[in-house]
């Protein structure tokens, strides 16, 4: 009786454990957490999305630091792509999506002068993120700047 006891917890602290590693596994393409709703940061060299289409897409912070991600998508514009990578968020303005947070971090022009600007092909961009078609051979950057 006594034996079986041992293997039935045994059995059960097994069961447990497999649960707790498939549960707490780490995301290696980053992209958004579908239950958490959260954005979860990406590294360089990362991939994130699934999709026909591929662009390079460099996020360079505040302090300078720049990492440099491929981006797989099959939709049609850039903002569009990013947001459902959850690699971006914002809200709409009367020129198309300001783009409030990349990669976790969130700038607020308002508090602190600081906010994202969008270039292509390193020219500044002339059109939102989600105003701008994906090309093919095209680079992105999502740039943090200071208010000059």
């Amino acid at each position: 009786m006594k034996k079986n006891l041992k293997i039935l917890i045994c059995a059960m602290l097994a069961v447990l454990m497999v649960a707790a590693f498939t549960a707490c596994g780490a995301k290696t393409d980053g992209g958004s957490d579908a239950d958490s709703g959260v954005s979860v940061p990406v590294s360089d060299g990362a991939t994130v999305g699934e999709g026909e289409t591929e662009f390079p897409l460099t996020i360079t912070d505040a302090e300078g630091a720049s990492i440099t991600i491929t981006v797989k998508t099959d939709e049609e514009t850039v903002g569009a792509a990013l947001q459902n990578c959850g690699l971006v968020e914002g809200e709409d303005s009367e020129y198309g999506l300001y783009i409030k947070t990349v990669n976790g971090t969130t700038l607020d022009y308002d508090k602190d002068g600081m906010y994202w600007s969008f270039y292509v092909d390193g020219a500044y961009a002339v059109k939102s993120a989600d105003q701008t078609e994906i090309a093919s051979g095209e680079a992105f950057e999502l740039k943090a700047e200071a208010a000059k």
